[in-house]
């Protein structure tokens, strides 16, 4: 390859690269094809430049589709990249090429990676006096004032380079190329000792109080040459003092027959090609306008090498200046046309125009006679400009309609926010530098600085002296633009079928209308009916022209009409940008006991409960397989059941509640009454919502008059210490009390069966263990192994038993000791979760689903008749919690002792199904083998469930109805007698 070639690529690599372009060569990997680029280039410019013309397919009708726009407008060219890491729905706009990118072409959605994301991603806090959003000339005039001055000042825009409109026009300022003079200030700027310019950096939301989200890509464009330890994304966090929105505009497109055909493309996208990439779109094309930028557009297409076929205004009289430059260059100008249709088998071959209909209207216009065919490969369609007023009207800013404009423009906001330049509706490029530095001015004197009567915008930032503004050169007088939503084609059969208004979600002309005929009024219904501006973009381009068709079929002006909603991001953000670091173990920590390292040399497995790892069952390794989990657990059960176990409890939540009014307090959320237990005593508790649900259960102990030590379920630990703040800081802010997690103050041990007795008294022996000193549900204060601890005689497994609370420090000190006191068995949750159901106990969130009251779970007994009030108690009275057909709690026995009901089985009257719908009884909660009954067995709930027991009922298994018994939920050992040894 010749020097030339290496440094360009070469005429014959990128067929539709302009001459003169230079730029290292890059290769990439496109729908499994080889191509080269330029460095500077998106993957959109460098697919065009090799002649790549459908990039991807509609997510509907499969139809091709081609690069439409130049920036995060697209709607159409969405890829995936493939290498270094798969990451879907990407616009190939905003892709920046690099070696060895790969990608693929995607039909309207994408496929999740198959592997973890090795990158890294961030956040950071920042404040600012000044923010400006977008780097074109009003926002790089604004930063620049207010920066100056010394103000803390931020400037971001979505692009690599600054520049915004400027980059994609052969515009002059001060006698230099718009992207040099850009640079040239921006660079000045960001060496002033107060202001930051983020690169790469799109603003996705503005929340109260001017809090502003963006997302800065750190290394996305680097590929594989990305350095490990710089973050690829960053999310920013900025408060700011005052916000300067200079965000340019979105051109529009107008629906006609195959509008969405690849060749047909937004002018000033084209233009942003030829001028900024040096890439040519196409060959020959046909222009179809309703304003004067089409012209500029077509006049550089022209000087780049576009054979411009003809330029179909639909006005009578285009601005006198442009017409006169193209007539110069032999452009045809057919006033007074519309583009009926664009043609083509895949790509636009041929463009359709006719004079507009005898009948002028502005909405929608129809071809009139004489229509011809003009052969071309690329259409530019410019159907007007459209502010970019996302961000502030989720600032809460109102927008107004601006008739010359044909769109709706910022009017007024509550916040410290404003527009500056064509955000705003400002037209020309010098009125856009004027009104970003007043904009600059504004936000300075807003933020209390002194407001400088000097250059806003200066030729040389260094020399004091100088115009007010660059000079932008002579621009052409406009002509008054018309606003065209819709043409209609002959022939089309009346459902415009290939008339799309939303690209992206394949809506065309005839859904819109028929969204209207089914009764929809609101821009805002229609958008749901159809999904038009759902997508990725947003509706930057389809929203205005979806008002539009709209108000054309309604026959309302789009002013009365107004817009949808306009809501964060933006533009897509990843979640793992949102993640930030928090990813793993940061984002969903997980917390181990202090005896964890114990459990895991004895070969535990393990369950995620909550964030905690908790020992499943201990498999016992042998000669041979060793245990499955099934003969683990039955060895785990008799040993509880017959001999002695212990248990690592330490995950049960644990808060401590103090103060005066701690008993009033826990009055209130307890459905039974706690201000009356002694100071030694446990309380078992249950507390509901306000609906009378039960929301957690577990115990609480009085450790002294003004002080209570509350047990949670494990899961369920931090919803219940916010329950309790909730209710102090909101209802009850006069009580004198104070919560506090204490969860991983305390190692705890379960030791559980009838030697239990025996080995505590071994480890403690100055603690008196009988029943008589140490009765049920009380604690004492004991040494045990040497370390003070609080035991306390609570049994959640029918069984004698203690649970010994220690310093989490010594945790590990005392689990090793009571392992060491004799053939003490280690047990886990699974083991746990079969002693208790065989018990009845229920476990919150397994056995109950947020529809279920004490009373249906056999617990008539914790509601307190004694209390005045508590949270849930009116809702006892209502009638649908005394429903005879609630469901209970109930044991279910298989007719066949060795079948295992699978949780979440529904159960079911009769022994054959009949047609659907199928009624069904209940559900098993609950279901296990049991070594202690022989057999397995279920909990379930159950419509009238205590009513029927001893019915036979049927769980449907596969293909199977398998018979079952329904019983008390108490299973095993109803009388307690076993409780106390």
């Amino acid at each position: 390859m010749s020097e030339r070639s290496e440094r360009t690529g070469g005429a014959a690599a990128q067929p539709h690269r302009r001459e003169g372009a230079s730029g290292r060569v890059l290769r990439f990997r496109f729908d499994g094809r080889e191509y080269e680029g330029l460095e500077g280039d998106t993957l959109a410019s460098a697919l065009l430049a090799n002649g790549v013309r459908a990039v991807a397919s509609s997510i509907k009708f499969g139809r091709p589709r081609g690069v439409y726009a130049a920036g995060s407008e697209e709607p159409n060219a969405l890829v995936q990249i493939e290498e270094p890491f798969p990451e879907p729905m990407l616009q190939a706009t905003t892709v920046e090429l690099y070696d060895g990118l790969v990608a693929t072409g995607l039909p309207g959605q994408g496929r999740l990676a198959d592997r973890p994301d090795p990158a890294r991603y961030d956040a950071v806090h920042a404040h600012c006096d000044v923010l400006v959003v977008g780097a074109g000339p009003a926002g790089i005039a604004a930063a620049g004032v207010a920066a100056r001055a010394g103000a803390r000042v931020i400037l971001a825009d979505e692009r690599p380079e600054p520049g915004g409109s400027l980059l994609g026009t052969a515009e002059t300022l001060d006698g230099r190329p718009g992207r040099e003079w850009a640079a040239e200030e921006v660079a000045a700027l960001a060496a002033l000792p107060e202001a930051r310019v983020l690169r790469r950096t799109t603003v996705l939301g503005h929340y109260d109080d001017n809090h502003v989200i963006a997302v800065e890509r750190r290394t996305n464009h680097l590929g594989a040459a990305a350095p490990a330890d710089v973050a690829r994304e960053r999310v920013w966090r900025i408060r700011a003092g005052r916000v300067v929105l200079a965000t340019g505009g979105h051109e529009r497109f107008v629906a006609f027959a195959g509008n969405d055909l690849p060749g047909v493309m937004l002018a000033g996208a084209a233009r942003t090609y030829a001028n900024h990439y040096r890439v040519l779109p196409g060959r020959r094309a046909v222009v179809f306008t309703t304003n004067d930028s089409a012209y500029a557009a077509a006049l550089d297409l022209a000087d780049a090498g576009v054979e411009i076929a003809a330029i179909a205004d639909v006005r009578q009289a285009p601005g006198e200046a442009w017409a006169a430059r193209c007539a110069e260059r032999g452009i045809e100008i057919l006033t007074g046309h519309v583009v009926t249709a664009a043609k083509g088998e895949g790509e636009v071959s041929s463009v359709e125009v006719a004079p507009r209909s005898e009948t002028p209207r502005s909405e929608t216009q129809g071809g009139g006679g004489g229509a011809r065919e003009l052969p071309a490969d690329l259409l530019l369609v410019s159907g007007g400009w459209t502010p970019v007023a996302h961000l502030f009207s989720q600032a809460g800013g109102t927008l107004r309609y601006d008739e010359e404009l044909g769109a709706f423009t910022p009017g007024e906001t509550r916040q410290a926010v404003e527009a500056a330049g064509f955000a705003r509706g400002v037209r020309t490029l010098r009125a856009c530098l004027e009104d970003g530095a007043e904009a600059g001015r504004r936000a300075l004197g807003a933020a209390g600085f002194a407001v400088p009567s000097g250059p806003a915008v200066p030729s040389e930032p260094a020399v004091p002296s100088g115009p007010a503004v660059p000079s932008a050169g002579e621009e052409p007088a406009a002509a008054p633009a018309e606003h065209l939503w819709l043409v209609e084609a002959p022939g089309d059969g009346g459902d415009y079928g290939t008339h799309f208004v939303d690209l992206q979600r394949d809506v065309t002309v005839g859904e819109v209308l028929r969204a209207v005929g089914a009764g929809l009024t609101s821009v805002e219904h229609v958008k749901r009916y159809t999904t038009a501006g759902t997508a990725h973009d947003q509706g930057k381009t389809s929203g205005l022209l979806t008002g539009g068709v709209v108000a054309h079929a309604l026959g309302v002006d789009v002013a009365e009409l107004g817009t949808t909603t306009f809501r964060a991001p933006y533009t897509p953000v990843s979640f793992a940008a949102l993640a930030g670091r928090d990813r793993g173990p940061l984002h969903d920590p997980v917390r181990v006991t202090a005896m964890h390292e114990w459990h895991v040399a004895r070969g535990a497995l393990f369950e995620n409960v909550g964030q905690w790892k908790r020992p499943w069952y201990y498999p016992q390794r042998g000669e041979g397989p060793g245990e499955d989990m099934e003969a683990a657990v039955l060895r785990e059960c008799r040993a509880a059941r017959e001999d002695v176990a212990a248990m690592d409890a330490s995950t049960l939540g644990k808060i401590d509640v103090v103060g005066p009014d701690a008993a009033v307090l826990l009055d209130r959320l307890y459905t039974n009454m706690m201000s009356t237990l002694k100071v030694g005593s446990i309380r078992y508790g249950v507390m509901c919502r306000p609906d009378g649900m039960v929301f957690d259960d577990g115990t609480v102990i009085r450790l002294a008059d003004d002080r209570f030590l509350v047990t949670t379920t494990t899961g369920n630990a931090a919803a219940v210490l916010d329950w309790m703040e909730e209710w102090l800081q909101t209802e009850w802010p006069d009580l004198r009390v104070h919560c506090a997690s204490v969860t991983e103050q305390w190692a705890t041990v379960a030791l559980v069966g009838p030697r239990s007795r025996e080995v505590l008294a071994r480890l403690a022996p100055g603690l008196a263990v009988d029943n008589e000193s140490f009765p049920f549900m009380t604690w004492r204060d004991a040494e045990v192994a040497g370390i003070e601890a609080r035991v306390c005689r609570i049994s959640f497994s029918g069984e004698l038993a203690y649970e010994i609370n220690v310093s989490s420090w010594s945790g590990l000190a005392l689990w090793e000791a009571v392992m060491a006191s004799g053939e003490v068995t280690p047990y886990g949750t699974e083991t746990m979760h079969v002693l208790r159901a065989e018990k009845g106990f229920p476990i919150v969130g397994q056995d109950t689903d947020g529809t279920v009251t004490p009373q249906d779970l056999g617990m008539e007994w914790i509601v307190s008749k004694k209390k005045a009030d508590f949270v849930g108690k009116r809702s006892f009275a209502r009638a649908d919690t005394a429903r005879p057909d609630r469901k209970h709690l109930v044991g279910l026995l298989p007719e066949d002792p060795g079948v295992l009901l699978p949780e979440g089985a529904h159960l079911v009257e009769t022994s054959a199904l009949p047609e659907p719908p199928v009624p069904t009884l209940g559900f098993v909660t609950s279901s296990y083998r049991s070594a202690a009954l022989g057999r397995t067995f279920a909990l379930a709930l159950v419509s009238g469930g205590r009513e029927r027991v001893g019915e036979r009922l049927y769980a449907p298994i596969g293909a199977d109805l398998v018979p079952v018994t329904v019983t008390s939920h108490v299973l095993y050992d109803p009388e307690g007698a076993r409780r106390d040894g």
